[in-house]
């Protein structure tokens, strides 16, 4: 695309002035016609679209592991095991706790029943004024005390059970398995390492989904008030000529300050089926800001600095060896070409620069400069 841009990379010409053999050369590049973008360059890295680090849940040997890096996985394989002798143990002693307070709670409704019959004997014999108030009283109090015993277990009996359904998922929790399908990109622990997941969950490896890639490009502020979410973009990374295209889906609003400039993270995905692209990847990438197809274009070297939608004066050597100024009108510009939307013709030889040839004389330069 470029290379229409260089057309006549350094066409030279030369002519005799009026001053014996004095000569300048013009350094000229024709007016060719071409493709020419505005793009924003950055630096990106490649990453996973999502993934998910694996953990353990509950503490214990990591029994084995059942994948290595690199290796794909559906969702819910069984990826790795954590002896399970605690988890057992843990829940057998839960089991034999709620077994007891079952039994206790069968006692004391044993004792409940008894209570009850006896306090409505002793209400029966002191309505016939057999008994006293007092002994109706104890009947009563004694009645209300079993009653209380039977509520005390049964509360007890559910937390029992609790703990034993939490034992039996902390059994299950040693076996690991996939929450997500994707591809093992690494692996943190190894067999044999003693996990405690009750200070932190310990993770095991990470599973990312590369078959769409997330591109993290950083833009510095000076270009980011030009990038917006849906332009174009592409980027190439080392080693290989192929250009992936895309479009920016987000732009990150927190910047990040590196070396003391503001950078702000740029997002876009790509398809990524046969997973060519690898995480980590370092892309240049090119954020498209403006593009024509088949314009006249000159090298940018000939205007300067002079910007998109410019009015200037460039030199036009013509074919009589005479210098024309001539009025153009600069379009979209890019690092190496600019767009001339006016005031040249295709193949026309505009001047990028001159050179004194040898025998040139001071006077004969002073001469040029007013041609």
């Amino acid at each position: 695309m470029f290379g229409v841009l260089l057309i006549a990379a350094a066409s030279v010409f030369a002519y005799h002035l009026a001053f014996g053999t004095a000569k300048v050369v013009y350094t000229t590049a024709a007016v060719g016609r071409g493709d020419v973008e505005s793009t924003v360059v950055a630096a990106g890295v490649v990453q996973p679209i999502k993934y998910v680090d694996v953990g353990a849940q509950t503490s214990g040997m990591l029994k084995s592991l059942k994948v290595q890096r690199g290796d794909h996985v559906e969702k819910n394989q069984l990826l790795a095991e954590i002896d399970p002798a605690l988890a057992d143990t843990a829940l057998k002693s839960s089991n034999a706790a709620l077994a007891s307070m079952t039994s206790q709670r069968a006692v004391k409704q044993a004792a409940l029943v008894l209570a009850k019959s006896q306090q409505v004997r002793s209400e029966a014999l002191f309505a016939a004024l057999v008994i006293s108030a007092s002994d109706r009283d104890i009947a009563r109090a004694s009645y209300n005390s079993a009653l209380a015993d039977v509520a005390s277990l049964s509360a007890q009996m559910k937390e029992a059970k609790a703990a034993v359904d939490t034992g039996k998922t902390n059994v299950g929790y040693t076996k690991i398995t996939a929450p997500m399908a994707g591809e093992v990109v690494s692996i943190t622990l190894l067999e044999g390492q003693t996990l405690n997941a009750n200070q932190s969950a310990p993770n095991i490896l990470r599973i990312a989904d590369i078959s769409t890639v997330t591109v993290w490009s950083q833009v510095s502020e000076a270009d980011i008030v030009n990038v917006k979410p849906g332009q174009d973009v592409y980027f190439t990374v080392l080693g290989s000529p192929r250009r992936w295209t895309g479009k920016i889906r987000q732009i990150l609003p927190t910047p990040e300050l590196i070396n003391n400039v503001v950078f702000y993270d740029v997002l876009f995905d790509i398809p990524n089926p046969e997973g060519e692209l690898k995480i980590q990847m370092t892309a240049q990438v090119f954020i498209i800001l403006a593009q024509a197809k088949g314009v006249l274009l000159i090298p940018a070297a000939a205007i300067g600095n002079a910007s998109q939608g410019s009015v200037l004066k460039v030199q036009v050597l013509k074919p009589d060896g005479s210098v024309e100024l001539r009025t153009i009108k600069i379009g979209i510009k890019s690092e190496i070409s600019a767009e001339v939307t006016s005031g040249l013709n295709e193949k026309e030889q505009v001047i990028i620069g001159r050179i004194a040839a040898k025998g040139t004389t001071k006077s004969a330069l002073t001469t040029q400069k007013g041609h």
